[in-house]
């Protein structure tokens, strides 16, 4: 019969994308991972397998866990006033190393090298690409967003830009040059006057 978990699988992968944002997959060791996520070898091992194992199910929660947020801003506002929402939120800083973005973490580290990191990272893609979709069209229907848009392009450019926001959150970029440039985008999609 197997032994209870004595930790709380949930708070350790918590602490293990705390450890795998700070220093990336490749140099975060299993100790570096021992010692953040607080659990001995051996639970590691035995609750995820090993650090590709626990890896991938951080990413899994991560990704989740963004996409929540996202979908959260997403559903207050007006159709504008919520794409800029979703740009902003959860965008991490460069004081707070620990709140890099995973997904984009493990784009750079990978690339498309790993077939499992590439389908969470391409459905959490498609996912935030719908729903930034659906925003852009019910922009286009209340006549704030302009007509000629294509949603699902606008959505594609608007995932990028959120990872490139992500990115210039984590290289000191201040809150106000992130707002600026997320309203510079949204200019781009609204109706001429």
């Amino acid at each position: 019969m197997a032994r209870p978990s004595e930790f709380d699988r949930e708070e350790a992968i918590a602490s293990a994308i705390r450890v795998f944002a700070r220093q990336g997959f490749e140099a975060a060791s299993t100790s570096d991972l021992i010692k953040g996520i607080g659990i001995g070898r051996q639970s590691l091992y035995g609750a995820f397998g090993d650090k590709r194992g626990l890896f991938l199910e951080a990413l899994r929660k991560y990704n989740a866990g963004s996409l929540a947020l996202m979908l959260e801003a997403l559903a207050k506002g007006t159709p504008a006033e919520s794409i800029k929402a979703a740009l902003l939120v959860g965008l991490g800083s460069s004081d707070e190393i620990e709140s890099g973005c995973l997904g984009v973490g493990s784009i750079v580290e990978f690339s498309r090298s790993d077939p499992e990191i590439n389908a969470l990272n391409d459905a959490a893609a498609t996912a935030v690409v719908a729903a930034f979709a659906a925003r852009v069209r019910a922009g286009v229907e209340a006549g704030e967003l302009d007509t000629e848009i294509d949603p699902v392009s606008a959505a594609r450019m608007l995932l990028i830009l959120r990872s490139g926001l992500k990115v210039a959150a984590r290289g000191g970029a201040k809150d106000s040059q992130l707002s600026d440039t997320a309203d510079l985008a949204l200019g781009s999609l609204r109706r001429s006057r």
